[in-house]
């Protein structure tokens, strides 16, 4: 991604739907199902890495205590698989605290994929921890704030990806906790990314880790409202969540119907805005797309 091309200013109109697709592969240098483990918990990481989520966030922020801010930073040589397919994060303590600059530091040397950073409430943070960090390394800008989200246009400019810290943030708004009172915040991050190009951003977490259906039930209404992946906390939330983003079957009839899928003549002309929202279905998907979705769904009234 080009990040010369980051800045406060607006990015101008969208483009035409022929050059929509190249938008697709936006997400593939930034993570859809990232798993969050404590910094704490060496012990650990490397079953994180081989639990199937397509990164590991290893988190100095809101699982550790401060402390034990400094000594999480000593990873235990081993802790970490030597070779892993999966991307590794970290999430830095804020901008502002105590720890920040050190974390940041850290990251650097350390050659991780890229960082998380927490309670962002301005594009001009996200430029200083861009210039703190190494070359190529990926920043996903979490959203837990009013002043965050009042900002979250250039936010969006200047970060890789917007993640929404829904707890956090219905908590500083004084909101309800549920899908009906966070919807118009949920809609403001896409908007945002799709007006900077930038991939769909993250669902927040479902605190549930037992309630499979949940998890898949949250993930899908996440979907439906555009978002591209989800945070997740437990390795058992990794599969229904990727279910609740997989393509359902009525989804599938309807790509086949117009020609996307098995080669048939299409109905929609190649670039029509039918034939492109199909191929960006198929492309989301990726692998989800050939499993069916979960049969077991459980209406949820929160979104976590």
């Amino acid at each position: 991604m080009d990040h010369a091309r980051a800045s406060t200013e607006p990015s101008g109109a969208l483009p035409r739907v022929e050059d929509r697709m190249e938008l697709i592969d936006l997400g593939e240098d930034t993570p859809r199902f990232p798993l969050f483990v404590p910094a704490d918990r060496p012990d650990v990481f490397a079953a994180a890495c081989e639990a199937g989520a397509d990164a590991v966030v290893i988190d100095f922020e809101d699982s550790v205590a401060p402390d034990s801010k400094a000594a999480v930073r000593r990873i235990p040589a081993g802790a970490l698989p030597e070779h892993r397919a999966v991307k590794l994060y970290l999430r830095v303590n804020g901008t502002g605290t105590p720890w920040h600059r050190d974390d940041v530091a850290f990251a650097r040397m350390s050659g991780v994929d890229g960082v998380v950073l927490p309670k962002v409430e301005s594009a001009e943070q996200v430029a200083r921890l861009r210039a703190g960090l190494g070359e190529g390394q990926r920043i996903v800008a979490m959203i837990e704030t009013a002043r965050g989200l009042s900002n979250v246009e250039a936010i969006a400019l200047t970060a890789d990806r917007l993640a929404f810290g829904s707890i956090d943030l219905s908590e500083d708004m004084g909101c309800a906790h549920t899908r009906l009172a966070l919807l118009p915040l949920r809609s403001r991050l896409v908007l945002a990314s799709r007006l900077a190009e930038r991939p769909a951003p993250l669902d927040g977490v479902s605190i549930g880790v037992e309630d499979a259906a949940a998890v898949a039930d949250d993930a899908r209404h996440a979907h439906e409202l555009g978002f591209g992946g989800k945070c997740l906390i437990h390795p058992r939330q990794i599969a229904p969540a990727r279910t609740g983003f997989g393509a359902i079957p009525q989804d599938l009839d309807w790509i086949r119907h117009i020609g996307a899928i098995d080669g048939g003549a299409p109905a929609e002309p190649v670039q029509s805005p039918v034939a492109v929202r199909a191929r960006r279905l198929l492309a989301r998907n990726g692998a989800e797309t050939s499993r069916p979705a979960d049969p077991a769904t459980r209406p949820s009234s929160t979104a976590k």
